[in-house]
């Protein structure tokens, strides 16, 4: 059973339990225009809330992932993004500061929900399309791909997730070059350093794999999978005895052994086993 629907910049289908987003502007490079920056979160938090959805793909369209963000973010006169709005200037500048903070949850509600988001990209993947797949828990890419932190090639500071996120995946001496010099890595590079899992020969081949990953996924427990993904994420900010804590805490009320004797179950009797989704989100009181 499968589903789908479009948005301006996103084209998104659920099959077989794996959400499959796609960037649906490559004409314009799939640039990152201001509908992007809401569609997205909550695309992504729809998908959470359904339950059944145990595996985002986050793929893309033309001949490349994304260009960044688009120009006339910056440059249309209604931009809270610009510095054009009147009135005095620390509650301008505080105002500047939420963007900022807006912006970054775009891409932090990847790590918000519950089951791992896997991104395949093609072809140039540059400026805020580099924030957005450091937020992804998987990184894959075709033959042709790139990346780029282009902020430091435009005269500013990327602000959206890249310099927090990249240092956790690749050595810091290599993020810390990206950044520094706004040079293109390759995608042999990418896999060398450990931003990608793997390397596709075309774009074809690139999202087909990804989603045969994507499904594997999602035939794991669901509650299992979420577990996982909450206690990397903790790990990675917390040292090694706060992430025991934690993830006693979350079995002592998580772990439940219904999950664990349907595997060993289906296993005798040689079938794959099957697991209830994950309850829908409850709605906002």
């Amino acid at each position: 059973m499968s589903s789908s629907f479009s948005s301006s910049c996103f084209d998104v289908e659920v099959t077989d339990k794996v959400a499959h987003i796609r960037l649906n502007r490559p004409d314009e490079l799939n640039s990152m225009v201001r509908e992007f920056w809401t569609e997205l979160p909550e695309i992504v938090r729809g998908l959470d809330a359904r339950g059944d959805v145990r595996a985002i793909v986050v793929s893309s369209t033309g001949r490349h992932f994304c260009a960044g963000m688009d120009l006339g973010v910056f440059t249309s006169g209604d931009s809270a993004i610009t510095p054009g709005d009147s009135g005095e200037m620390g509650r301008v500048r505080a105002r500047l500061r939420q963007t900022a903070l807006m912006l970054q949850e775009s891409f932090t509600s990847f790590e918000r929900v519950r089951m791992p988001v896997l991104a395949a990209i093609q072809g140039g993947c540059i400026g805020g399309a580099v924030d957005m797949v450091t937020a992804a828990d998987m990184r894959y890419a075709s033959a042709d791909a790139f990346f780029v932190i282009q902020e430091i090639n435009i005269g500013m500071t990327a602000d959206v997730g890249t310099l927090q996120r990249l240092p956790k995946i690749i050595p810091d001496g290599v993020a810390r070059e990206m950044a520094y010099t706004g040079q293109r890595m390759s995608a042999q590079r990418a896999l060398e350093v450990g931003l990608i899992n793997e390397i596709f020969p075309t774009h074809e081949e690139l999202v087909a794999g990804v989603l045969d990953i994507a499904r594997e996924i999602a035939s794991k427990s669901p509650l299992a999978i979420w577990g996982t993904k909450e206690m990397l994420l903790y790990s990675r900010d917390h040292n090694v005895t706060d992430g025991l804590n934690h993830i006693a805490t979350w079995q002592t009320g998580m772990f439940q052994p219904s999950d664990m004797v349907e595997t060993f179950t289906a296993k005798a009797e040689g079938r794959e086993p099957e697991f209830p989704d994950l309850l829908p989100a409850p709605d906002s009181f």
